[in-house]
């Protein structure tokens, strides 16, 4: 049994003539052939790719140069609308303190007017006592000057008695006195 592998082997080993003569033509009509037929469409196919490949790569470089151009352009716009942004609230608090100044001075105003009007109510107010106060001191004096004369007069001589009692009151005294009491 060795033998045989032995002489199995020595025949891969040996040299022959014709077998490499054969195998040589065999090799040159396979390299015409695929040459002439495989060589061509694969070669065809590799530049086909080849150009695939680098439309692709240029086509990747504009789309890259585009989107930096976009993304150039959109921190433009966001830097813009930010300006603008702080510029609406600038204005908008120049307004808010415009209004507020503008809603103070009308508060005033109306206070003042209010504060006006209060002091003529109590001038009004003041000017009415006084002459009630004159009415009642009118009357006072009618009954205490029929007491004290012990006769009656008839009214109209007691009303102006009385009247020019009260004209005759200093009146001075009496506004100072009610403008402390106020």
């Amino acid at each position: 049994m060795f033998l045989p592998s032995v002489l199995a082997a020595s025949n891969l080993v040996s040299v022959q003539p014709g077998l490499i003569f054969w195998t040589l033509v065999t090799f040159v009509i396979v390299f015409f052939v695929l040459k002439s037929k495989a060589w061509g469409p694969i070669l065809q196919l590799v530049e086909e790719r080849e150009k695939q490949i680098s439309a692709a790569v240029e086509s990747a470089k504009r789309e890259r140069a585009e989107a930096e151009k976009l993304l150039a352009d959109q921190k433009t716009a966001i830097a813009e609308a930010r300006r603008q942004a702080a510029d609406e609230t600038r204005r908008n608090q120049q307004e808010m303190e415009k209004f507020r100044e503008e809603l103070m001075a009308k508060s005033r105003k109306e206070a003042e007017e209010l504060k006006l009007s209060a002091r003529r109510e109590i001038d009004e107010q003041k000017t009415k006592a006084i002459a009630e106060v004159r009415a009642m001191a009118v009357d006072l004096a009618m009954e205490v000057a029929g007491k004290l004369i012990n006769e009656r007069m008839d009214d109209s001589k007691h009303r102006a008695l009385a009247e020019q009692f009260v004209q005759s009151l200093p009146l001075s005294g009496a506004n100072t006195g009610a403008r402390r009491s106020a």
